[in-house]
């Protein structure tokens, strides 16, 4: 599962708000609540949001292996 944790992270370290990626740089809402929620979001906004914050892909996103369940 890829969940997004370091993006709220690198937010905060690059002083930038939720607020300012609507306003100033045109990240929908929508894309805020499925980045949240860790759904599924487009490579588009995902490159979007690297640019934004001058960041990699892994500053944003992190890759976390589903638990398997024990049999």
């Amino acid at each position: 599962m890829i969940v997004f944790d370091k993006l709220w992270e690198t937010l905060k370290l690059k002083n930038i708000s939720q607020y300012q990626l609507i306003k100033k740089h045109g990240i929908s809402t929508g894309q805020l609540d499925r980045l949240r929620k860790n759904q599924n979001v487009n490579s588009y906004t995902l490159n979007t949001l690297c640019e934004i914050l001058n960041c990699k892909l892994e500053d944003i996103a992190e890759y976390k292996p589903n638990k398997q369940k024990s049999e």
